[in-house]
């Protein structure tokens, strides 16, 4: 009897060894799994994070403040003379098609040239954009430490004062309040490719 139970216990203990390993395995299952069609390296948790900036009225805003809801986030600047109107537009296009189909997502324009962009006129720009889109700029200092949060990229080019243009990194980053930054989004995704991701997120959270 006294192998019997010895063998029992054996087995007992097996069991609750291989009940937590599913446990465990099953809590690290990325939830988002389906929807990614992109790697980040480090993970997606080493992208996105905390931020203070200026908003339209001049008033400090934080990451909580502005990300209230499934937001998608771009850095550019507003004397961008192509890249950045197109991308913002086709984040607008996004925004639109996501509320057609009854999801709600911010489009929020930060940015990475404080010097020219004050809050007026951050605040005009993103809302010749959409309705919805909240425009941000800051100090130097904020700016840079948004942009450093969400590695992005920027550098001025040229010595005028005035007509100067800036390098910078343009990918389009979603973030949902949340669970921070989910996927980012490359210059050829279309309004639809990108609304049927962004979909999927929303749903999956």
């Amino acid at each position: 009897m006294t192998r019997l139970f010895a063998i029992l216990a054996a087995t007992v203990a097996v069991g609750g060894m291989s009940a937590a390993w599913y446990v465990t395995q099953t809590r690290d299952v990325d939830q988002f799994a389906q929807c990614r069609s992109s790697q980040v390296a480090g993970g997606a948790a080493a992208i996105g994070g905390p931020f203070e900036l200026v908003n339209a009225a001049g008033e400090t805003v934080t990451h909580s403040d502005v990300i209230t809801e499934p937001t998608l986030v771009y850095f550019g600047y507003t004397f961008c003379p192509d890249i950045c109107p197109m991308d913002l537009a086709r984040n607008a296009d996004a925004v639109d098609v996501l509320a057609e189909n009854g999801q709600s997502v911010t489009p929020v324009f930060i940015s990475i040239d404080p010097t020219r962009d004050t809050p007026e006129v951050v605040g005009d720009f993103a809302f010749n954009l959409h309705e919805k889109m909240i425009g941000l700029t800051g100090s130097q200092e904020q700016v840079k430490a948004a942009s450093k949060a969400y590695k992005t990229y920027y550098k001025k080019q040229g010595d005028d004062p005035d007509y100067y243009l800036m390098d910078h990194s343009i990918f389009t980053y979603l973030v949902l309040p949340e669970h921070g930054f989910l996927e980012f989004f490359r210059r050829e995704d279309m309004p639809e490719q990108m609304a049927e991701k962004v979909s999927c997120f929303v749903e999956n959270a």
